[in-house]
């Protein structure tokens, strides 16, 4: 899931190289992954899209992937 992400963030921004995705695991229980996403600065707007529609499709995704594998995913933007 974390490799989806990054695939998708580096597709959409303009400095790939500042693109970071960090993995832990959620201190409370049946919460699972927290996925935190690190952009550049001017490029949060292009992750977030318009009205959070970008932001909302990533979102989509992991949950759909984590449901196949049985466990649960957010994600962050930070």
């Amino acid at each position: 899931m974390r490799d989806l992400i990054e695939y998708i963030a580096k597709s959409l921004v303009d400095a790939p190289d500042d693109v970071v995705v960090t993995e832990e695991v959620a201190e409370e229980e049946g919460e699972g992954i927290i996925l935190k996403l690190q952009v550049a600065d001017e490029d949060k707007g292009r992750i977030i899209g318009k009205q959070g529609r970008i932001a909302q499709a990533m979102r989509t995704l992991i949950r759909v992937k984590a449901a196949k594998a049985g466990t649960r995913v957010n994600l962050e933007i930070i």
